[in-house]
């Protein structure tokens, strides 16, 4: 009888754990709850995050041991240490290892570990004005330094996979595209969402406000469409960003800003409730490498006006109203499809459900399983 393999020792980012909840803390969760589940894994986590390191462990729900030696890496010495130099490995925190994963660009080097990098988007690249000074200055640099050690690159979408190959220069067979999912969302208390929204017809944005999330072409094609629908509000949903003073005074200056709600970051619960009851949810982004809003609207039978920008073709296939994202006449004139005509509203109701049943964790769980092993068995064979 065979002796069964050991399990592959994986060690998993959770910096991503001490802020809040986003796309990327949204997949990093979804999948590190599956994976600490499988048997022929070992996983652990550490942290970019010095000092903080401690409350890495609870803000993880404790899934996973974090390394307490991973306190060691500040991150922006760390960081500073991988621009220039394959210094320190990452095995000087974690000990032996199998792979890291770096869910969200920054990848250690490692001494002897295969490394797979989750890369969400590009936007530190094609639109630098719409990040942050750090990102702008960390994130290129280190991408292209995993890239040339060989790392696996893992994408949320094969729009980001095409980009990541033309941009970097990257081997096509060490980029994989695998897709994002959503999980059901919890059943809500009937009628919370509207109570949330003031009123039980409105439209949902959802989003941190910045400006790739394109709020102020939704609240300018609101104002167009309330004109034409007294009962109708906005409900804008997402956490300060930067720019979120140009979104503040685009809704102070909207003719009916008195039909605009803002409730900031929302937790599951809360999102979910809002998503449940609203009429339509409108998600004209500029840029996203996937896009699970929509796909979380779909699930729960409510109709999505989008972009087709970035991946939001490939997420949402033909399951959504698409719109320009540049012309605010074309977004008011796609919500109005929906909001206006029933059958139209219907008929993405049902495609939503079916497009949404597509995706799941578990897939993309099962498929970075995969690709662990792949990883793991390129780096054995060099030994």
């Amino acid at each position: 009888m065979t002796p069964a393999a050991p399990p592959l020792n994986i060690a998993f980012d959770c910096t991503w754990a001490l802020s809040p909840r986003t796309g990327v803390g949204t997949f990093a969760a979804a999948v590190l709850d599956r994976l600490a589940a499988r048997p022929e894994l070992s996983m652990s986590g550490y942290a970019l995050s010095g000092s903080q390191t401690p409350l890495v462990g609870p803000a993880i729900g404790d899934r996973v041991p974090v390394c307490h030696r991973s306190r060691l890496l500040s991150s922006r010495w760390t960081r500073a240490a991988w621009r220039r130099w394959d210094l320190p490995p990452i095995e000087w925190v974690t000990g032996t290892i199998d792979v890291v994963h770096a869910p969200n660009v920054i990848s250690p080097p490692t001494r002897r570990a295969a490394e797979v990098v989750t890369v969400h988007d590009l936007s530190f690249v094609h639109h630098p004005e719409w990040c942050t000074a750090d990102t702008v200055a960390w994130y290129p640099t280190l991408l292209a330094r995993a890239v040339a050690r060989g790392a696996w690159i893992h994408t949320v979408s094969d729009f980001v996979r095409q980009e990541v190959i033309a941009t970097y220069g990257a081997s096509a067979d060490r980029v994989v595209a695998i897709p994002n999912a959503s999980d059901p969302l919890p059943p809500t208390e009937p009628g919370s969402g509207r109570q949330l929204a003031g009123g039980g017809h409105y439209i949902l944005a959802m989003g941190t406000l910045e400006p790739r999330k394109n709020l102020e072409r939704v609240v300018a094609a609101f104002d167009q469409v309330a004109a034409q629908d007294d009962d109708l509000r906005l409900v804008i949903a997402g956490g300060d960003g930067w720019g979120a003073e140009s979104v503040r005074s685009a809704i102070s200056s909207a003719h009916h800003r008195d039909r605009i709600v803002t409730v900031g970051w929302v937790d599951t619960p809360v999102r979910a409730a809002l998503l449940r009851e609203a009429t339509v949810l409108a998600y004209p982004s500029l840029y996203e490498g996937f896009g699970i809003p929509p796909l979380e609207a779909m699930g729960v039978g409510t109709p999505v006006v989008t972009s087709r920008q970035g991946a939001l073709v490939e997420t949402c296939g033909d399951a959504a109203e698409f719109v320009d994202a540049h012309d605010v006449d074309d977004i008011a004139q796609g919500l109005w499809r929906v909001l206006g005509n029933e059958a139209r509203r219907q008929g993405l109701i049902e495609a939503g459900h079916r497009r949404a049943g597509q995706f799941s964790w578990d897939a993309t769980t099962e498929r970075l399983v995969a690709l662990y092993g792949t990883a793991a068995r390129g780096v054995e064979g060099r030994r």
